[in-house]
């Protein structure tokens, strides 16, 4: 086991992280449980076994006094209230993940119950945890998919039943400042549990309330002036660029609306998963008095673990209610959830373990996340637990053997996600829609042209052509306008939908099945350059060298696996109106983020059309587009035109690494999913 005393450095780390993050499909599982089960050596272990009452470590989640500047000032009154996450191990997980991604007929979706029995936790193991904590006057609160045991207590109590010593932390700003400066407390010492408790506990999470996590929403540049004669009514309504769209726009161009005949989402519930709450009343105005659609279905908000505090612009309430409000209005007949919690690691994954055990929700969306880059260093630095990762496949995969389709974003900084929290530049991608087992939503750009005006005069940005998003279209017309050169520019301008391959996960059978998932594409404007070390271990560009003008170049990928799945228009410049009062009222915003919750409420549409619940849409998908039962249209041409700064199309190829399988044609989908193919 690697403890937090050890370094974690070399292949070795590597490898341990990979392992940690479940290569189900390399048909070997070996969970946080089973790293524990395998490599603890318990004091007092004998020829017959390890002493089941021996102290074992467990991964925990968050160390933030390993994060970089962080101080510690003292120790966490006993005192304080805290919230601990015990993630349990899911039994039989290479079975299921293969199930998961080989497609699970509409016949075989388990209910909560029987997800339980069959893959979570006995009632002995999770009895034995409970009243082992119930010793030290925690409290627990078991989730029906007997993963996930909540525990309630004081900094004191855990700090006994765990052995450990709480301190409080003050972390500043990370990266180039989405995660905020923060004033936590943290566990100094990884925690101990009786070896017979730690053999099936995946992660500890919630020893530090570390908010790393950012929103993947975007706005248009700050320089953007009015469109001049626009066709976009909502652009000459509000006086605003082209990023000035209604859910309406979605869905006539991505063909959900035939649909609106036999389906709007009545008797169907949407689930939206975020990390800040909910501006109240925005939603609600949003869909009277900008979307002006007839809402039908309820919306309620359930504060997981408390939820996230009061509604503010930094925190993220933007975020929250521009999925609340794309989802509804995309499914004005459907219920919707805003499962808001914490911005903390067991925020995160309780979240998504609430809408799994709930299992009411039949689609999930998130628009949160951090880069696999990021996460990586973290754990190298015994800042975050290996473990964690496997906590949101374990959601993902209890999603999809129920039927519940799941959703995220791939973040906005093109194919440079890192950029936005660790502040590298190496080509990255972001987690959780590294996942094998969600569908990850990328994004694009409707033509038409951008009018800019700066210091040095006005200039215009036109694109003729859906394309995939990257703002390097825009980079000219800002350095005309700056008197910047573009070599500047670029360096800073960094913006496009997330795409490339993961690091961590493998790429999934149902990848495997299309042309184009192992190769690649690219123009290179951005060449990483300062190796720079930012973790024990793990070596990472943090400049660039420009090349404004760079040729397409290709290449085979490793055995990662590829993402996004699937794209719709994202790009802040041509994307949609949003109402917060935490942002001041009406904005135009774009981003990944918006491409999931509008895709989640298709898929509610989707399953009252079809009668019912399509599950995990990638086996499905790809399945399709293999065998010539396509659904998408595919960007895919190569060069400057059409790139996320750097993967560009795949020509003659059914996958890039742009929009992935490509646009949708939502009516075509559903008759796919309703085919059974």
């Amino acid at each position: 086991m690697i403890t937090s005393d050890q370094a974690i450095s070399g292949n070795g780390a590597h490898d341990m992280i990979r392992m940690t993050k479940a290569r189900l499909t390399a048909g070997i599982v070996i969970g946080a449980g089973a790293l524990v089960a395998s490599f603890a050596v318990a004091p007092g272990a004998t020829a017959a076994g390890p002493d089941p009452n021996a102290p074992t470590q467990v991964p925990s989640g968050i160390n933030a006094a390993a994060l970089p500047g962080a101080t510690v000032f003292g120790d966490t009154p006993a005192d304080t209230p805290v919230t601990v996450s015990f993630v349990l191990k899911e039994q039989n997980m290479q079975f299921l993940a293969a199930r998961v991604e080989a497609g699970i007929p509409t016949s075989g979706y388990l209910s909560v119950g029987q997800f339980a029995a069959e893959y979570g936790q006995p009632p002995a193991h999770i009895d034995a945890l409970t009243s082992y904590l119930a010793g030290f006057g925690i409290t627990t609160t078991v989730y029906p998919n007997n993963l996930d045991v909540v525990a309630s207590g004081t900094a004191g109590e855990f700090d006994q039943a765990l052995t450990i010593n709480e301190e409080n932390v003050q972390v500043p700003q990370q990266g180039f400042g989405p995660v905020r400066a923060q004033r936590v407390y943290m566990n100094k010492q990884e925690p101990l549990l009786p070896y017979r408790l730690a053999s099936f506990v995946t992660a500890i999470l919630g020893l530090s309330d570390y908010g790393p996590y950012v929103s993947d929403v975007a706005l248009p540049n700050s320089h953007d002036q009015p469109q001049q004669g626009s066709s976009n009514g909502c652009a000459a309504q509000f006086g605003l660029t082209n990023g000035c769209h209604l859910p309406s726009f979605f869905a006539s161009a991505y063909d959900l609306a035939p649909l609106y005949a036999r389906a709007n989402g009545s008797g169907q519930t949407v689930g939206i998963v975020t990390l800040a709450a909910v501006d109240p009343g925005s939603p609600e105005y949003f869909w009277s008095n900008i979307a002006d659609v007839n809402r039908t279905g309820r919306f309620t908000v359930d504060n997981v673990d408390g939820g996230p505090g009061a509604p503010s612009k930094a925190a993220g309430s933007g975020e929250t209610d521009l999925d609340i409000e794309q989802s509804g209005a995309l499914a004005p007949g459907a219920n919707v959830i805003d499962y808001q919690a914490p911005n903390t690691d067991y925020g995160f994954v309780d979240a998504f373990m609430t809408a799994a055990s709930q299992n009411v929700a039949s689609g999930v969306s998130a628009s949160w996340g951090e880069s696999e880059t990021y996460f990586d260093a973290v754990v190298r630095s015994s800042a975050e637990a290996a473990g964690y990762a496997q906590s949101f496949d374990e959601a993902f995969l209890e999603m999809a053997a129920q039927g519940q389709s799941a959703f995220t974003s791939t973040a906005d900084q093109g194919a440079y996600t890192a950029i936005a929290d660790l502040g590298t530049t190496n080509l990255a991608v972001g987690t959780p829609s590294d996942s094998p087992f969600v569908t990850a939503c990328g994004a694009t750009t409707l033509p038409g042209t951008t009018f800019l005006s700066g210091p040095a005069g006005p200039a215009t940005a036109t694109t003729t052509a859906q394309r995939i998003w990257g703002w390097d279209y825009l980079w000219g017309a800002y350095a005309q306008i700056t008197g910047a050169p573009v070599s500047v520019i670029a360096q800073f301008v960094v913006a496009g939908s997330g795409g490339g391959y993961s690091t961590l996960e493998q790429l999934p059978p149902y990848q495997r099945e299309v042309s184009g998932a192992g190769i690649y594409h690219a123009v290179q404007y951005l060449t990483p350059v300062n190796d720079t070390q930012v973790a024990p271990g793990l070596t990472e560009p943090t400049a660039w060298t420009v090349n404004p003008a760079p040729a397409v170049t290709a290449g085979v990928t490793g055995d990662g696996r590829a993402v996004p799945d699937l794209a719709t228009d994202g790009d802040p410049q041509t994307g949609y109106l949003v109402y917060g009062t935490s942002v001041g009222g009406v904005t135009e915003e774009g981003g990944t983020s918006f491409v999931d919750p509008q895709l989640n409420a298709s898929a509610v549409v989707i399953d009252g059309y079809l009668g019912h619940r399509v599950g995990f849409w990638n086996p499905v998908m790809y399945r399709a587009v293999a065998t010539g039962h396509d659904a998408f249209t595919q960007l895919s041409t190569a060069g400057t035109s059409n790139d996320n700064l750097f993967y560009t199309g795949n020509p003659g190829a059914q996958y890039n690494a742009g929009t992935g399988l490509g646009l949708p044609d939502l009516a075509k989908l559903a008759s796919i999913f309703g085919s059974g193919r």
